[in-house]
């Protein structure tokens, strides 16, 4: 558009439609009856399935804006074959065509791949054109369950209890840097934006840039964590973020910085076995007795009144969620048996000079009744080290 000599750029704001693709049984039931064929019928279940999914995929993009009104379209043609449409026997696949009448069959005795899928199960067929497309399952080994490991999330670390590796602590230092950091850079772009609207889209960026950053960061470390304990199984606070907010401005920017929820949905499908425990008072009751905690040294610390047991506030929240995650009860014999004996060993270890562990509450020389010096794990070797932190 030219207006008195010069260029203006004229927008125009145009409202993308919504396009509703019915999901119901009854719409499903009477497309597969109006539809004609001579075949087997599975072949047309096979294809409405087949053809939602491209509908779906397609509907997605197009709200994003990603793709234009034209509905996708089959180039090429092909079928999905299901279990229930051929036989693998004798080292020969025959796939109905039609019941009774027609077959096709297809010998894999002499196929290249023969050894390296032996033991594996047939999966779904592709039938294109020219060729036959062979899908195959490996199955899973199952694999024996050695050792449990409770985590507690908190603000700049990740601390777990195992008997077989006692405290794990992870650094989330790095995590929380990468908030802050995009925080100043995104208030500094929105004091400019706010002048100048057409650094907006700069804002749009650094939140952008803020989230890919932080799910590299802990896509990295589930991968790690899965690497270094591969038979455990890991067990987290279902934590909610809206019930701990408070009154605390800061507080609350903190919490919302945190990708604990993150963190567990990651775990789910990286990790072995996963088990979610009520996050309410881990940190405040005693594993041994139950009883409540009072806080010394500004809350790192806490203190049972009833039994004297003196834990790092962080430790005891990582020794709470295993004994849920177990089934156990705040005991003293539970305890006992379950953290003190299988410990003992690991502690004497780290002992030097004569210094002993007490664990009726009474102070050592220069350390807490507990085991104070973390267990921390190998990133190499996944053995215990002292007092080496977890990295990767």
């Amino acid at each position: 558009m030219v207006k008195r000599g010069r260029k203006v750029k004229k927008y125009y704001h145009v409202k993308r439609l919504i396009p509703v693709i019915p999901k119901s049984r009854e719409f499903k039931r009477n497309l597969r009856n109006e539809l004609d064929w001579c075949y087997a019928a599975h072949y047309v279940d096979s294809a409405i399935k087949t053809a939602y999914s491209i509908l779906n995929s397609w509907r997605r993009n197009y709200l994003k804006g990603r793709r234009k009104r034209n509905k996708p379209r089959i180039k090429r043609k092909f079928a999905r074959i299901k279990e229930t449409l051929y036989v693998f026997r004798d080292e020969k696949i025959r796939i109905t065509v039609k019941p009774r009448e027609m077959y096709l069959e297809f010998d894999l005795s002499k196929t290249w791949f023969k050894k390296r899928v032996k033991g594996w199960d047939l999966g779904e067929l592709i039938l294109k054109e020219n060729k036959l497309i062979l899908t195959f399952r490996k199955p899973l080994e199952k694999e024996r369950v050695t050792e449990y490991i409770g985590w507690d999330l908190n603000k700049y670390s990740l601390d777990g209890f195992s008997p077989k590796y006692g405290w794990i602590r992870v650094d989330l230092k790095k995590l929380y840097h990468i908030h802050r950091v995009h925080e100043i850079k995104r208030k500094k772009a929105q004091s400019r934006a706010s002048k100048k609207p057409s650094l907006k889209p700069v804002v749009s960026k650094h939140g952008l840039r803020e989230r890919n950053r932080a799910r590299d960061f802990v896509h990295k470390l589930t991968t790690h964590l899965v690497r270094v304990f591969p038979k455990a199984i890991h067990g987290f606070e279902d934590l909610d973020k809206q019930g701990m907010y408070k009154m605390s401005k800061r507080h609350n920017r903190d919490i919302a910085k945190q990708n604990w929820k993150m963190i567990i949905h990651f775990m789910m499908y990286k990790a072995h076995k996963m088990r979610l425990v009520d996050p309410r008072n881990t940190s405040s009751i005693c594993p041994r007795c139950g009883e409540k905690l009072i806080k010394l040294r500004k809350g790192q610390v806490v203190k049972c009144k009833k039994c004297g047991l003196t834990l790092d506030r962080q430790f005891c929240g990582a020794i709470n969620i295993y004994l849920r995650m177990c089934g156990f009860p705040p005991s003293s014999s539970v305890f006992y048996h379950v953290v003190i004996k299988k410990m003992i060993p690991k502690w004497k270890t780290q002992m030097k000079g004569g210094r002993g562990v007490t664990t009726n509450g009474d102070k050592t020389d220069d350390m807490l009744s507990m085991n104070p010096e973390r267990a921390d794990v190998d990133a190499t070797q996944g053995v215990p080290t002292y007092p080496k932190p977890l990295s990767y």
